[in-house]
């Protein structure tokens, strides 16, 4: 374990020098990339150690994104399921309505400081396609998104958005056409165009240094929910929920608190169909360690080592890899992974909605569905915060068509 291996008795010390979380992790790409990848782990180093590049990133945190986002309580819902208190991370109240602008904020202004003229980045859900559009279009630098063709049908107001931003979205047609597919083309693109181009990769995967980069640009979550849980109820919660695709909101949200022995935490995977079969992306459930998209983490792969598509309800979970960080999390212990069905997905983005007037995006809903569970069998006087990722407008259509809705 990371920790261990730093003689320092903490979760919070990851990664080491190469990059990696006990086994997982590292930097697994093509020569032409590496001297790209070592200019930006020096840059990233030398910026979060400045103080100017921290007070431009706190300023425009506030005035542009709007933080600190609330934490709202939950009493109908914590009426309805008659346990633990229930707290709500409002991320989804951030510019852009969900979580994904804090990093793309902190990278923009990364990419500015190395001189790069061009960014590109892939998108599953659309979220980290619209905070990296509008970023770009904030700074004016020319922006790409690379977006599976499947996705692109099944988050058209997304796709929307994007285009009005001033950004082109490029479709893939490969593979099943979503985030992977996404992911392997913006990577071709960089290696073409290494140069010119950054790439603002939008959560905690990738080759090191962006899986503790992301991480940390996103712990911003975590740590105002210590201050405001403190303020709230003078005392941390009992648990912490998230949803876990790549892994950005959960991170963001669990890493202040991974030192805290006493503050159980629940990653969120998107069971899909169930765990029976292949219809699901529950990559540390069910999956095992390879390499993929430049680190080593849980995947899900076939008897050859042969990356399976995965299924999941939400653009945003259908990744058939999670960050490394999050590997190494549950390889040790310290975090509990649970898969969530397609089905208790729908349920919680109802019930959420009807109970607090709060439409959570299917990627949020996945960790409403396991709060539902959690709290009954909790007593009162626990507190439960859950991560609101992002907002539910952006599947409207999808769950206009599954409840019998012609929009």
């Amino acid at each position: 374990m990371a920790a261990a291996a730093a003689g320092l008795n903490s979760w919070r010390v990851g990664p080491d020098e190469r990059g990696f979380f006990g086994q997982f992790g590292g930097r697994f790409v093509a020569e032409t990339l590496m001297p790209l990848i070592l200019d930006l782990e020096a840059a990233y180093e030398s910026s979060r150690n400045d103080p100017v590049f921290q007070a431009e990133h706190a300023a425009l945190r506030a005035t542009y994104v709007g933080r600190p986002s609330p934490l709202t309580f939950a009493p109908r819902l914590t009426e309805h399921l008659g346990g633990a208190k229930i707290y709500l991370k409002r991320e989804e109240l951030n510019h852009t309505g969900s979580h994904k602008i804090n990093n793309c904020l902190g990278q923009i202004l990364l990419a500015l400081r190395m001189g790069k003229t061009r960014i590109i980045a892939e998108t599953g859900a659309g979220q980290h396609g619209v905070a990296t559009a509008t970023v770009c279009a904030r700074f004016g630098l020319p922006c790409i998104i690379y977006m599976g063709a499947t996705d692109i049908e099944r988050q058209k107001p997304n796709v929307f958005r994007m285009r009005l931003l001033g950004a082109e979205v490029r479709p893939v047609t490969s593979g099943a056409g979503t985030l992977k597919d996404a992911m392997n083309e913006a990577l071709r693109d960089w290696v073409a165009n290494v140069d010119s181009t950054y790439y603002l990769i939008g959560t905690v995967a990738g080759p090191h240094p962006y899986p503790a980069m992301v991480r940390d640009f996103q712990s911003v979550i975590g740590e105002e929910v210590r201050t405001q849980i403190l303020e709230a109820e003078g005392r941390l919660p009992d648990a912490l929920v998230a949803c876990v695709g790549g892994g950005s909101n959960a991170i963001g949200l669990f890493h202040p608190f991974l030192d805290d022995p006493d503050v159980e935490i629940v990653g969120v995977e998107a069971g899909g169909h169930g765990l029976e079969g292949d219809e699901h992306c529950a990559s540390l459930t069910k999956g095992r360690p390879g390499v993929l998209h430049g680190n080593r983490t849980y995947l899900l792969q076939d008897s050859d080592g042969q990356i399976l598509e995965g299924h999941s309800i939400s653009a945003g979970l259908d990744y058939p890899g999670v960050g490394p960080e999050h590997s190494y999390l549950h390889a040790s212990g310290r975090v509990r992974y649970v898969p969530i069905t397609d089905g208790e997905t729908v349920e919680a983005f109802q019930l959420l909605s009807r109970l607090e007037g709060i439409l959570p995006a299917l990627e949020t809903a996945h960790a409403i569905a396991q709060v539902t569970k959690m709290a009954p069998a909790m007593s009162p006087d626990q507190i439960i915060v859950v991560n609101l990722s992002g907002r539910g407008d952006k599947d409207v259509f999808t769950m206009g068509r599954i409840l019998g809705f012609d929009l």
